[in-house]
C-alpha cells in the first residue's frame, strides 16, 4: 500500500481545505511530520485512518471528540480524500461525516447523512471510474485490498510507540490481549470454549445414562421384591457401574427362574385335584336334575287337567268366527257405501246453505248453468283491470313526482345557505395553511436546538454520576493500595526470615552417607536445627501469590480509576457548567415548544387537503344547483299530462265497479259466486251417485249372510272376532297342546324314568370337597403368575439394561476423548507440561516469529547488542507459560526481562518490535505490501549515536521501496530529515506545508 495524496477539509484543527502530497514526502524515503502541540500532526494520521475505514483511530473515536473543525464556516462541509495504490489499484476515496449544514430556503440547519465515494483509475481511458456510493461496499473492498481491520492497521502502519513500550514492560496476559487483536487469534478460542462446552455436554449425557441405569437397577430390585441380594452402593460416574448393575442383574434373573419352577409343580398338582371333585360333583348335579324334571311333569300333568274346559270354549268361538268371515267381505262394502253417502250428504247440506234462499232446491244441472253466465260476466271485466293498474301507477308517478319536488326544494335553500358562507370559509382555511408553514418553520429551528440541549443534559447527568463514582474509586484505590503494600511487606518479612533459616532448611534434607549439597562431604557431625520462626517454603509461596494477586488488583483498580476520569472529564466538558436541574429545565421547555409547533405543522397537509375539498364542494354545489332548477320545470309538464289521463280513466272505472269499492273488489264478487254454484253443483252430483251405490250394497250383503247360515246380517256381523280376541284365542289353545307334548316328553324318557327309580341324590359334601379343591388352584396360579410375571419384568429390565449399557458406550468413549482434547487445549492436562492453552500456542508462534524479525532491526539499531527473544517458560507458582519476552544482551551473554531497558534502549526496542510485527503482520494479512508507514514520537530520549543508528535502520528501510513518516518535536531531526511536513497552527486554523 503506497499513500499519494491526502485533501483535507473542516476536519479536527484544519478549518480549510489542506493537500498533503505524499508522492513528493516519499521521493526522498523518509520524511519528518513536526509543527507544535496541538497544531494538528496526530489528525493527519487520523484523516488516513478515517478515508480508509469510516473512523478513526483508538480512544479518539467518540462522541466527545467530533471529527467537525471548530473553525470552519457553516458552509463548508467536512471531508478527506485519500488517493492511494494498493493491490496493484490506484483508488481514490472520499468520505464526509454526519453533519449539520444550513438550509437552504429557511433558518437554522439539518443534518445531513454520512457519504461515502470510492472511484478507480483506468490507465486504459486515462480517466476516474466510480465504483460505489455504499459504506458498507467500499468498507468491504478496503478491507479485502488490504486484508487488516482498523486496529491492526492503526498498529502496523501508524506505529504509536508508547502502546509498543507497554507490550515490551507488559505480562502474559496483556500481551496475548495485545496480539489476540491483531492476529484474530478468536477461532482458537473459539475451539478451547467449544471443546469445553463439547466435555461438558458429553460428562452430562455420561451422567444421565448412569442415572438412568441407576433408575432401571431400582426398579429391578423393586421386580425382585427382596428374592436376591441387594444392589452394592453405587454413583453415577462410578467406574465399573455398567457391568455391576449387568451382573446384579443376571443374578436376579436366575433366582426368579427358580421360582417358576417350583410355583408350576404347585400349580400342576392343584389342578389334578381339582378335576376330580368336578367330576363328583357333575355327577351328583346330573341326578339331582333328572329327578327334579320327572317330579315337576307329574305336577305340570294336573294342572293341565284342570284347564280343559277353557280349551273347549276357545276352540268352539273360533270355529263360528271362521263361518262370519264369509259375510265380512260384504259387510264391508256395504260400510264403505253407507260412510261415502253420508260424507256426500253432508258436504251438500254445507254448500247448499251458502247460496240463495231462491236456489236452496235447485239441481245439478241449474246450479251449473249459473256459473257459467258468471264467467262470462268476469270475462268483460279484464279491460276494466288494466284501466285501474294505470290509475294506480299515474297515482303513484304523481306522489313521486311531489317528494322529488319537496326534495329539490330543501336542496336547492340549503345550497343557496353554504354558497352564502363560502368566502368567509375559504379565508379560514387559507389562514390555517399559513400558520402551519410558520409552525414547521419554526420547528426545524427548534430540532436544531433541541438535541444539543439533550446531549448536554445526559451528559450532565453522566458528569454527576460518574463524579460520585470517582469518590468511590479513590478509595478503593487507597484501600487497594494499603493492601498490596501490607502483602508485600509481609512476603518480604517472610523471605528474610526463610533466608536465615535457610541452613535448617537444607540440613533437613541430609542423610547419613549422603554427600551434602553444599560442601559435598558425607559426614554431618552438626547438622543445623530449625530456630523459632522457621519459615516454609510454601510460606514464602503463598504470600508471595497473595501480594501477587493484591498487586494486580491494585493495577486493575487504577486502570479501572483512570477510565472513569478520562470519562468524567468527557462529561464534564460537554455538559459545561450548568446543573442538571437547569439543562432539565431548558430542554423541557424547547421539547414542549417543539411539540407544540411540530403537532400544528403536522396539518399542514390536513389543511391544504381541507381547502382543496372545499373547492370542489363549491364547484359541485353549483353544477347541482344548475341541476335542480332545470328538473322543477321538467316536473311541472309532466304532472299536468297525468292529470289529463287520470280524469279519463276514473269516469271508465265508475262504470265498471257497479256497487263495489274498485274493480278488483267487483272481480273477487264475481270469482266467489262462481265458486259456489260450482261447488254446490259437484256436491249434487256426488250425494245422488252414492245413494244409488249404498242401495245395492244392502242387497249383496243379505244374500251373503243367508248363504253362510246367519238368519240375518247383524248375526254374521256379531260373531266376528277382532285381530286380538283371534289371538288370544289361539295363544289359550296354543299353550294347552305344547304344554301337553312337553310333559309327555318328560314321562316318556327313559333315562329319567331310571334316575326317579333310584334313591334322592345329595350334592351338599361334593360341592364342599370342590370348592376346597378351586381355592386351591386359585392360590397355586396366583403364585405361578406372580412368579411369571416377576420373571418377565426382571428380563425386560435386563434387556432395558443391557441397551442403556450399550447405548452408553459409545458416549463415554466420546467424553474420554473430549474429555483429553479440552484438557489439552485448555492446558490442565498432565500431557501439556507447560500449561499452555491453544490460543496462547499460537500468540507464542506468531510472537516467536514478531520477536525474530524485530532482533534483525534491534542488533543494527544497538550495534549489535541486544537481540529479542520468545520465552515458553513458565513463570512461577501455577503461573502458564508461552507468551514471555526476553532481551539478550550480548556484552554480558545473559538474558532479562525487558522491562529492566532503559528509556532510550525501550524506545528503538519497541520501534524495532513495531517494525517486526509489521512485516508479520503483513504477512499474515495476505502478503499485502506495506510502501508507508508512520512513527509517532519518542526519538527525544535517543543519544546522538543511537539517533543515528535508528535513522539508518529506518533509511534502511527506504532501500526496499518504502516511505516513512516520522512524527516527533525533536529539533535535530529536522536538520537531518531535509523532507519536512510542517503544521502550522494558526488563529482560524491549522495549515500544512511541505518542505522538499
Amino acid at each position: 500500500m503506497r499513500l499519494h495524496r491526502l485533501t483535507i477539509t473542516a476536519f479536527g484543527p484544519f478549518a480549510t481545505t489542506q493537500t498533503v502530497d505524499f508522492d513528493a514526502l516519499s521521493a526522498a524515503g523518509l520524511f519528518l511530520l513536526h509543527g507544535p502541540t496541538g497544531a494538528g500532526k496526530t489528525s493527519v494520521l487520523d484523516a488516513v485512518c478515517y478515508a480508509l475505514y469510516g473512523a478513526v483511530p483508538g480512544a479518539r473515536q467518540s462522541p466527545g471528540a467530533p471529527l467537525r473543525s471548530d473553525h470552519a464556516p457553516s458552509g463548508t462541509p467536512t471531508e478527506v480524500e485519500l488517493e492511494l495504490t494498493v493491490g496493484g489499484r490506484r483508488l481514490e476515496i472520499t468520505r464526509r461525516p454526519a453533519q449539520q449544514r444550513p438550509k437552504k430556503r429557511v433558518k437554522g440547519f439539518t443534518t445531513e447523512k454520512a457519504q461515502t465515494w470510492l472511484r478507480e483509475y483506468d490507465t486504459g481511458r486515462g480517466a476516474w471510474r466510480a465504483l460505489s456510493r455504499s459504506h458498507q461496499e467500499t468498507g468491504e473492498e478496503i478491507g479485502r485490498l488490504l486484508g487488516m481491520s482498523r486496529d491492526q492497521f492503526c498498529q502496523v502502519v501508524l506505529l504509536p510507540q508508547g502502546d509498543f513500550a507497554r507490550f515490551l514492560r507488559a505480562d502474559a496476559e496483556a500481551r496475548g490481549k495485545l496480539l489476540g487483536t491483531l492476529f484474530d487469534t478468536r477461532r482458537f478460542a473459539a475451539v478451547e470454549e467449544r471443546l469445553a462446552e463439547l466435555r461438558r455436554a458429553a460428562e452430562h449425557r455420561v451422567r444421565e445414562g448412569d442415572e438412568r441405569l441407576l433408575g432401571i437397577a431400582q426398579r429391578i430390585s423393586q421386580a425382585a421384591d427382596g428374592s436376591s441380594a441387594a444392589l452394592p452402593e453405587r454413583r453415577p460416574g462410578d467406574a465399573g457401574l455398567a457391568e455391576a448393575v449387568l451382573e446384579w442383574a443376571a443374578l436376579a434373573r436366575t433366582t426368579a427362574q427358580e421360582r417358576v419352577d417350583i410355583a408350576e409343580s404347585a400349580l400342576t398338582a392343584a389342578e389334578n385335584r381339582r378335576a376330580a371333585a368336578r367330576h363328583a360333583l357333575d355327577e351328583a348335579r346330573e341326578l339331582a336334575r333328572l329327578q327334579g324334571q320327572f317330579a315337576e311333569a307329574r305336577i305340570r300333568a294336573e294342572a293341565l287337567e284342570a284347564r280343559r274346559p277353557e280349551h273347549d270354549r276357545a276352540q268352539g268361538f273360533i270355529e263360528r268366527a271362521h263361518k262370519a268371515e264369509l259375510v265380512a267381505p260384504a259387510l264391508a262394502l256395504r260400510e264403505e257405501a253407507e260412510e261415502a253417502h253420508r260424507a256426500a250428504s253432508d258436504a251438500y247440506d254445507r254448500v247448499r246453505a251458502l247460496l240463495p234462499a231462491r236456489l236452496a232446491e235447485a239441481g245439478a244441472e241449474q246450479l251449473a248453468s249459473l256459473e257459467r253466465t258468471v264467467r262470462q260476466e268476469l270475462g268483460a271485466l279484464d279491460a276494466a283491470r288494466r284501466s285501474e293498474r294505470r290509475a294506480a301507477e299515474i297515482t303513484g308517478e304523481r306522489a313521486a313526482l311531489d317528494r322529488q319536488a319537496r326534495a329539490d326544494e330543501e336542496f336547492l335553500q340549503e345550497t343557496a345557505g353554504w354558497l352564502a358562507g363560502w368566502e368567509s370559509e375559504r379565508r379560514a382555511l387559507r389562514d390555517r395553511i399559513e400558520a402551519a408553514q410558520e409552525a414547521a418553520t419554526r420547528a426545524e429551528q427548534l430540532a436544531g436546538r433541541l438535541e444539543p440541549a439533550r446531549l448536554r443534559l445526559e451528559a450532565a447527568r453522566r458528569r454527576d454520576t460518574l463524579e460520585a463514582a470517582a469518590g468511590e474509586a479513590e478509595q478503593r484505590l487507597h484501600r487497594a493500595r494499603e493492601h498490596a503494600n501490607s502483602a508485600h511487606e509481609t512476603w518480604l518479612d517472610l523471605r528474610e526470615r526463610r533466608l536465615r533459616g535457610m541452613a535448617a532448611e537444607l540440613s533437613a534434607g541430609l542423610v547419613d552417607g549422603e554427600p551434602c549439597a553444599v560442601c559435598g562431604s558425607a559426614v554431618h557431625p552438626e547438622p543445623a536445627r530449625a530456630g523459632a520462626g522457621q519459615t516454609e517454603p510454601a510460606m514464602e509461596e503463598a504470600a508471595l501469590t497473595r501480594y501477587q494477586r493484591a498487586s494486580e488488583a491494585r493495577d486493575e483498580i487504577e486502570r479501572e480509576q483512570v477510565a472513569l476520569a478520562e470519562r468524567y472529564a468527557a462529561a464534564r466538558e460537554t455538559a459545561g457548567g450548568a446543573s442538571v436541574d437547569e439543562l432539565f429545565v431548558l430542554a423541557g421547555e424547547l421539547e414542549r415548544e417543539y411539540t407544540d409547533v411540530h403537532r400544528l405543522a403536522a396539518g399542514t397537509h390536513a389543511a391544504r387537503e381541507a381547502l382543496g375539498r372545499a373547492e370542489r364542494e363549491h364547484d359541485e354545489r353549483l353544477t347541482a344547483q344548475r341541476e335542480a332548477e332545470r328538473r322543477v320545470a321538467a316536473r311541472t309538464s309532466r304532472r299536468e299530462a297525468l292529470d289529463r289521463e287520470l280524469t279519463v280513466l276514473s269516469a271508465e272505472l265508475s262504470r265498471a265497479r257497479g256497487d263495489a269499492e274498485t274493480v278488483a273488489d267487483r272481480v273477487a264478487q264475481l270469482e266467489d259466486r262462481a265458486r259456489r254454484l260450482a261447488g254446490a253443483a259437484g256436491a249434487a252430483r256426488e250425494a245422488d251417485t252414492t245413494a244409488l251405490h249404498l242401495k245395492e250394497a244392502d242387497g249383496r250383503l243379505a244374500n251373503a249372510a243367508f248363504r253362510a247360515g246367519f238368519d240375518t246380517p247383524q248375526a254374521a256381523a256379531a260373531a266376528l272376532l277382532t285381530d286380538t280376541d283371534r289371538r288370544q284365542l289361539q295363544r289359550v289353545l296354543d299353550e294347552f297342546r305344547d304344554e301337553a307334548v312337553a310333559i309327555d316328553t318328560v314321562l316318556t324318557d327313559a333315562e329319567i324314568r331310571r334316575a326317579a327309580a333310584r334313591p334322592p341324590a345329595g350334592t351338599a359334601a361334593t360341592e364342599a370337597a370342590y370348592d376346597a379343591a378351586e381355592r386351591s388352584l386359585q392360590d397355586a396360579s396366583a403364585a405361578a403368575v406372580t412368579s411369571r410375571d416377576r420373571r418377565a419384568e426382571l428380563a425386560r429390565l435386563s434387556r432395558q439394561a443391557e441397551a442403556e449399557v450399550r447405548g452408553l458406550g459409545p458416549v463415554r468413549e466420546e467424553y474420554d476423548r473430549v474429555a483429553r482434547l479440552a484438557g489439552l487445549t485448555a492446558g490442565t492436562s498432565a500431557d501439556n507440561t507447560r500449561r499452555m492453552r491453544l490460543e496462547s500456542y499460537v500468540l507464542a508462534a506468531r510472537l516467536e516469529q514478531v520477536a525474530a524479525a524485530a532482533s534483525a532491526r534491534l542488533q543494527r539499531m544497538s550495534s549489535g547488542r541486544y537481540a529479542l527473544v520468545h520465552s515458553d517458560a513458565r513463570t512461577g507458582g501455577q503461573r502458564r507459560s508461552g507468551l514471555g519476552l526476553q532481551v539478550v544482551d550480548a556484552w554480558t551473554g545473559s538474558a532479562r526481562d525487558t522491562a529492566t531497558l532503559s528509556g532510550g534502549e525501550t524506545f528503538f526496542a519497541s520501534l524495532a518490535l513495531a517494525l517486526g510485527l509489521a512485516d508479520v503482520v503483513t504477512d499474515e494479512a495476505g502478503g499485502v505490501r506495506l510502501d508507508t508507514l508512520f512513527i509517532d514520537e519518542g526519538f527525544g530520549s535517543l543519544d546522538d549515536q543511537t539517533l543515528d543508528e535508528v535513522l539508518d535502520v529506518l533509511d534502511g528501510l527506504r532501500e526496499r521501496d518504502r516511505s516513512v513518516g516520522i512524527v516527533s518535536h525533536v529539533a535535530d531531526l529536522r536538520r537531518r530529515i531535509p523532507a519536512q511536513l510542517e503544521i502550522v497552527k494558526e488563529r482560524h486554523g491549522s495549515a500544512v506545508r511541505h518542505r522538499v
